[in-house]
């Protein structure tokens, strides 16, 4: 499977940090936080906090009929419900991003898909975390017999045209960053979502 081809955006002039030592403070079960200890560029000494995550794969489903899978449910952390894309952690040992992407839209909506295509990826926060979504495009869905239920997931499935997500996003009804960023990817490859441009996402090979 191939990345879209990254432009050149110029180099970078500066050396980079290097490590000088580093201090696990804490190990959870989705993430663990490190304090490093590193050198900068100029010779001189700074700390760093770094929360490593295990990464996750997002997913940009379409109907037929055009329509957007999302889902709505409950995020403890900032007490708010959300509308988002199919999503989940790459927290199953040995298994791939198209994998984990194929997993986790089967569980969340009931639904597979007969076209993959990688969209690439992006940081959530590079400023003190290392986790990395991997974004796909999943077409020709068809219901499966998958879908799960998460003893500590609470989800809805909603059905939106491209234009609704965007007015949801303009309006503020839609700030879930990994969301934004897969729906503007989606459309940069998959212009206007319709079925005929396909031929200018690459397919997963």
């Amino acid at each position: 499977m191939t990345e879209p081809d990254k432009p050149d955006i110029g180099s970078y002039t500066h050396e980079r940090e290097t490590v000088i030592s580093s201090d696990r403070v804490y190990a959870g079960r989705i993430f663990t936080v490190d304090v490093d200890h590193v050198r900068l560029g100029n010779g001189r000494e700074s700390m760093r906090d770094v929360v490593r995550h295990c990464g996750a794969s997002l997913i940009v489903p379409v109907l037929e009929d055009n329509r957007l899978i999302m889902v709505r449910q409950f995020r403890y952390a900032i007490g708010e419900i959300l509308v988002e894309l199919p999503a989940g952690k790459l927290d199953v040992a040995g298994e791939a991003p198209l994998e984990c992407a194929q997993r986790e839209l089967a569980e969340e909506t009931g639904y597979a898909a007969q076209s993959w295509h990688r969209l690439g990826f992006i940081y959530t926060s590079p400023g003190f975390c290392d986790e990395r979504i991997h974004c796909f495009l999943a077409l020709g869905l068809q219901r499966c017999s998958v879908k799960t239920s998460d003893s500590e997931e609470n989800i809805e499935i909603v059905h939106v045209t491209y234009k609704e997500a965007m007015d949801f996003i303009a309006s503020g009804a839609i700030c879930d960053a990994k969301t934004i960023a897969g729906l503007s990817m989606a459309h940069v490859f998959y212009p206007a979502l319709d079925p005929a441009t396909v031929s200018k996402v690459s397919d997963p090979t």
